[in-house]
């Protein structure tokens, strides 16, 4: 039987959600390569790219006939494809719990955490303001939820842990401080202690927490 393709991973090493399809990669220990996508230079918006993605955006996958974008996306079917019922349960409460912060990721994370990095690092015209607090409530929300709790959706890391840490841990680069949410900053450690993380770069303009 021939070897296995690595599955190629389209991203950029600063964005929070490429890096999480690579840390479900790597801890799911899965043969895989990185390609990194020239997004300054809109590489994502040329013809060759958009055959993969039409949307024109990152991260994409490339698994043998399988081509997939949107990054929760991808980690359902990873979970799903290569895993146990541990990254994501099959059973109706354990699923919809994990989906509870799969949509927190692509909603309040999103427009908070994420939007406030981008308005520091990228200089995108954003409205600063708006996310900033968007990034407290959601902040909040967070630490209240992880006392007594050792991760989001379940008594251990599901693919839920891994949509919302990114943009969470390296929201200080957005100008937020993580120092009031101690229960946050402990989760963050027990992610980035699991086997197999691998850390997101930072960026060279990042604001220290």
């Amino acid at each position: 039987m021939p070897a296995r393709q690595p599955i190629r991973l389209y991203g950029f090493p600063l964005s929070g959600h490429a890096h999480r399809v690579r840390l479900l990669l790597s801890m799911l220990e899965l043969p895989h390569e990185v390609i990194d996508v020239d997004l300054p230079h809109g590489q994502h918006k040329q013809p060759e790219f958009l055959a993969l993605n039409p949307r024109g955006q990152i991260p994409v996958i490339v698994d043998g006939d399988v081509t997939l974008y949107d990054s929760t996306a991808i980690l359902v079917y990873l979970a799903r494809r290569y895993a146990g019922e541990q990254w994501l349960p099959s059973d109706p409460l354990g699923a919809a719990r994990v989906q509870q912060f799969l949509s927190l990721a692509s909603g309040d994370i999103f427009e908070g955490p994420n939007r406030v990095r981008l308005a520091k690092l990228f200089k995108r015209d954003l409205d600063y303001a708006l996310a900033h607090q968007k990034t407290l409530a959601v902040l909040a929300f967070l630490d209240r939820h992880l006392d007594n709790r050792t991760f989001l959706a379940a008594g251990h890391v599901t693919i839920a842990d891994l949509a919302c840490h990114t943009y969470v841990a390296h929201v200080p680069e957005g100008g937020v401080d993580l120092a009031p949410y101690p229960n946050v900053r402990a989760w963050i450690a027990r992610v980035e202690q699991l086997p197999g993380f691998v850390p997101m770069q930072a960026s060279p303009h990042a604001i220290a927490a």
